[in-house]
């Protein structure tokens, strides 16, 4: 069975959605493919508020946010496949579907990535000493919690500081569970300010920076793990190692983006993000194959992800209906205490203002943002702090990029 769609949106989930309606504006034929059996993604699972200030001025929990953007789908000209799987995408937009109805082939003027990210696992970071059972990812235990009911243990230690760990372990303490401690790897936390003092500093939460876990204990389940500070190229200081008694660990250790797909497509990855190197639009190197959400980098806000889908989505359609005037590109570079910035490609010269995001190396107080072309200084933009979890935007003035850019601080 052979389909064929102007714009085809791999993935069902807030970024997905957003793409697909922004793709819908602009007069394209869309098809959403979402191998879960709802839309909405990771969102179904988010339970707690915080979500949509930015984008719909005011507080919602991740199923009311997703809910709203699922209505818009639903009530509008978009095909969605359901509990499908795509299993190949090639260079000439064809997408391999195994879905209900059977094995389909979609021919796509344009596609759009947004698949989102996986965890880190236990094996991913090669934690030491047995494999009993009570170690969970924070992802999985908060589905597990917030979408089945079940507790995952009762005495809980949490290993790193990302947005997810720091939910739960605000989550399992008002479940019933004991937060012993969380450590991190780091010498600051990953996750979002609001997040630390929300879910630890308000429920007397410990955590200590620059510890990593040494090693498990327990069979069949988890009864207690070593863990020690690490000294300046991490590695673990034994001497000074401890032990805590618990029958849980949680892993907030990462998120690694989902671009199994692009394995074999020859598409420019980027080493820092693991996502695509793309250009404003959010379009790859392969023309007409547009990446957005956590799949092209991870975001701290959702609100994020839907603004930058729509700018994917209103692309591809642009693309696949051939309203697009291909031009030359600069260069977007990161130095100087910025670990990335994004896009890494901005078409030449212009009209308008285009936004740049980036993340900082380290945490960084008083510094100035400077963005420089051809060694000219063209923004620059004073701060009081900077944090690798929170992810920062200059907008930048086209008729300026006429060479290229490099984001550093000073």
């Amino acid at each position: 069975m052979i389909k064929k769609y102007d714009v085809v949106v791999i993935g069902g989930g807030p970024a997905g959605m957003a793409a697909a309606l922004s793709a819908l504006k602009k007069g394209a034929k869309v098809l959403v493919v979402e191998r879960d059996v709802r839309l909405g993604g990771i969102l179904n699972q988010c339970i707690h508020n915080g979500f949509g200030l930015h984008y719909f001025g005011e507080e919602l929990t991740g199923p009311e946010y997703a809910d709203r953007f699922v209505k818009l789908v639903e009530s509008e000209d978009i095909d969605v496949m359901l509990e499908s799987m795509v299993l190949r995408l090639t260079p000439d937009k064809k997408v391999e579907i195994l879905s209900p109805e059977g094995y389909i082939t979609v021919e796509a003027g344009a596609v759009v990535l947004a698949m989102g990210c996986r965890e880190r696992t236990a094996g991913a970071i090669a934690v030491p000493g047995t494999r009993p059972a009570g170690v969970y990812t924070a992802g999985m235990a908060q589905k597990l919690c917030n979408m089945k009911g079940y507790l995952v243990g009762k005495k809980v230690v949490i290993l790193g500081s990302g947005d997810i760990g720091l939910i739960m372990a605000r989550r399992m303490t008002l479940e019933g569970a004991k937060v012993e401690l969380v450590l991190e790897l780091m010498p600051y936390s990953s996750g979002l300010k609001r997040n630390i003092v929300q879910c630890l500093n308000d429920f007397d939460i410990p955590i200590k920076y620059a510890h990593t876990i040494t090693r498990l204990e327990g069979s069949p389940r988890l009864t207690g793990l070593y863990y020690a500070p690490v000294d300046e190229n991490r590695n673990p200081i034994l001497e000074k190692e401890e032990y805590v008694s618990c029958d849980t660990l949680l892993l907030s250790v990462g998120l690694i983006p989902e671009n199994d797909l692009l394995s074999g497509m020859d598409v420019e990855m980027s080493p820092i993000t693991s996502g695509a190197v793309v250009d404003e639009n959010r379009m790859t190197s392969i023309p007409g194959v547009f990446s957005c959400g956590n799949v092209l980098h991870v975001h701290d806000l959702v609100d994020n992800v839907s603004r930058e889908a729509e700018i994917a989505g209103g692309a591809a359609a642009d693309y696949a209906l051939g309203n697009v005037t291909a031009g030359d590109t600069v260069s977007v570079r990161a130095t100087d205490g910025v670990r990335y910035a994004l896009p890494q490609r901005i078409t030449k010269g212009g009209e308008g203002k285009v936004d740049v995001f980036f993340r900082t190396v380290d945490v960084y107080t008083k510094k100035r943002i400077v963005v420089e072309v051809d060694g000219n200084e063209i923004y620059s933009r004073k701060t009081m702090i900077l944090a690798p979890g929170e992810m920062e935007k200059i907008t930048l003035a086209r008729q300026d990029l006429v060479g290229d850019v490099i984001v550093r601080l000073k």
